[in-house]
């Protein structure tokens, strides 16, 4: 399992895209028929994908190579972005439709990914944060998430904003998951930007054609810098940088959060202004 480490800002702005890539950028987070899994230092983050196809996949403290339950210390967000499929732990057992979402809380040992249909297969793409606190299961599909509409097209980021993992859908330690889908004709996200210095995320890009990229922007915001971001890659934002990004096309994107308090709204906006 990779380890992306810490950053310190300052180490960071004198970093080249190379550098920046490999301490920030998630490629190939979806390996077929495999469970691919990569460990962020920032909040002790686990980010990655299960893609079952003729067979299930079981995610266990072996499937990642770790020691003393650590996956009974966690809790999970799910959200399947193939066809239909299962999730199971324990005698508990859901079925996962496209970009329907799954919480599971602490306490469990071993969990199972499947796919209904081998030539139609499911793509659960996986969050997991350290839990202090057990909470129930919830599923959440994709029409019961809260949806909140934002954006002007005027200023090109019409989107909507479904969340998933938050307090008013389903409790949680300290997890926050959601999708944002931009509309047609839109490509700027989260702009004006922010940070929120007490809670990290990590942005998963999807929904768009393969020769299509996204310019992720990051960095404190006097000292930016981006990166090109391909389909289905994830970018790491400590609680330092922005995080914000404009696409070549319409696309969607997964946010996941975790730290040390789940209001949504607790963020710092940075006025376009003073970027530099």
């Amino acid at each position: 399992m990779h380890i992306y480490r810490s950053n310190h800002p300052d180490d960071v702005a004198k970093l080249d895209t190379e550098a920046l890539r490999e301490r920030f950028l998630i490629d190939n987070v979806f390996k077929s028929s495999a469970i691919n899994v990569f460990y962020v230092q920032d909040d002790r983050m686990i980010v990655g994908g299960a893609a079952p196809v003729d067979t299930p996949l079981h995610f266990n403290d072996a499937s990642i190579e770790v020691q003393d339950g650590t996956i009974s210390r966690r809790e999970f967000g799910v959200i399947n972005l193939g066809g239909p499929g299962t999730i199971q732990f324990g005698t508990t057992r859901f079925d996962m439709k496209q970009r329907d979402g799954l919480y599971i809380g602490a306490g469990q040992n071993d969990i199972t990914f499947e796919s209904t249909d081998p030539k139609d297969p499911a793509r659960y793409y996986i969050v997991s944060t350290p839990a202090h606190q057990v909470h129930n299961p919830t599923h959440i599909p994709f029409e019961n998430t809260r949806r909140i509409d934002l954006g002007d097209a005027s200023k090109a980021n019409v989107r909507t904003i479904h969340q998933y993992v938050h307090p008013e859908i389903c409790n949680s330690a300290q997890l926050l998951m959601g999708m944002t889908l931009l509309a047609d004709g839109s490509n700027w996200n989260t702009m004006p930007c922010h940070t929120h210095d007490r809670r990290m995320e990590v942005y998963f890009y999807f929904d768009m054609p393969t020769d299509e990229r996204i310019f992720h922007f990051m960095g404190e915001p006097h000292e930016t810098r981006h990166l090109v971001v391909a389909p289905e890659q994830c970018v790491i934002a400590p609680s330092w940088s922005i995080h914000c990004g404009v696409g070549t096309a319409s696309y969607g994107f997964i946010w996941s959060m975790a730290g040390e308090n789940q209001v949504f709204e607790d963020m710092d906006h940075i006025a376009t202004t003073n970027l530099k």
